[in-house]
């Protein structure tokens, strides 16, 4: 009989690829897991996925089993929620600011499914052009902050949402597009394009040219990311983006994307949260949401290790 605990370790198998770190997800040693999966498809008759294969790649009866495990599961987090708040009744507020500017992305879905189940709870959102989002959380004007850039502050925790990859995108005939990846000397002639914040909060400059000691040609700002990818289309720069938010130009071959180096960059996105906040059921609530939609939307993007 197929159960719970199987459903989660074929979820964690999808998240991960690898049973070692699947093992890890569900608290198990990779030889329990192993003896797990065997004796499921003992009971069943068939494997699951493909043996050394890395990713691991499942079988068509394997799909059919996590796909009945999205389903349950799912329906599994949704009772659980729908009971906390009939023992807990919490009604309260949940202002958001973003650091994040291309989040709005999965960001409005989140919050009309966290209206739907928590309609007492005030809800608002704004972005963080204009104000310092981080300081204002501290001080009690905001209830939680999207940020890439986690900064020591007294009273702040950070939830780790998920890792997404820094992409760099380029006009599809760039001299720039025969290369495998890039580096940061290859934009030191170019004009890179980013919003208009500061670039101690920009991972383009934190994570690859800084530390290299590489600064580009010129650099543009603009506020939207459409018009950053036209720009980028029509060659009149280069931007930085997370992969989720690229993909759909790729697919339409408007742009190219390279990585940042040969492994790539990949930061990690937070919700920043005050300590006394962090405990209440719907902010936990909207926590679980928001990750859930992300890893199972967002193309690109994979789970923050334990």
């Amino acid at each position: 009989m197929l159960e719970i605990r199987h459903m989660r370790t074929l979820i964690a198998l999808r998240d991960t690829g690898s049973l070692v770190e699947a093992a890890e997800r569900v608290f198990l040693t990779q030889s329990a897991l192993s003896h797990q999966v065997k004796e499921l498809e003992g009971r069943l008759g068939a494997e699951l996925f493909a043996r050394k294969s890395r990713p691991l790649r499942f079988t068509e009866a394997g799909k059919r089993l996590l796909r009945l495990s999205e389903e349950v599961l799912e329906r599994i987090e949704l009772a659980e929620r729908d009971v906390k708040k009939l023992l807990h009744g919490e009604a309260g507020r949940l202002y958001m600011a973003i650091e994040c500017h291309s989040c709005f992305n999965w960001l409005m879905p989140t919050v009309n499914d966290f209206r739907n189940q928590w309609p007492a709870v005030e809800l608002d959102f704004s972005g963080g052009f204009v104000f310092e989002p981080l300081p204002a959380l501290v001080q009690g004007d905001v209830d939680l902050v999207i940020t890439s850039d986690p900064r020591p502050l007294k009273g702040i925790e950070y939830v780790p949402l998920f890792r997404y990859e820094m992409q760099i995108a380029l006009a599809v005939n760039h001299p720039l597009a025969d290369r495998a990846y890039l580096l940061p000397e290859d934009l030191a002639e170019q004009t890179l394009i980013t919003y208009p914040v500061e670039r101690e909060r920009l991972d383009v400059f934190q994570q690859f040219l800084d530390p290299a000691g590489v600064t580009p040609a010129a650099v543009r700002h603009s506020e939207l990311t459409l018009m950053m990818v036209q720009l980028v289309a029509s060659g009149r720069g280069l931007c930085a983006l997370p992969n989720w938010v690229l993909a759909e130009y790729v697919d339409q071959a408007l742009i190219s994307v390279r990585p940042a180096g040969p492994d790539g960059v990949w930061p990690n996105l937070y919700a920043a949260v005050r300590e006394e906040q962090i405990g209440l059921t719907f902010v936990q609530d909207f926590l679980t949401l928001a990750r859930s939609h992300c890893l199972s939307k967002l193309s690109g993007v994979r789970p923050v290790p334990a």
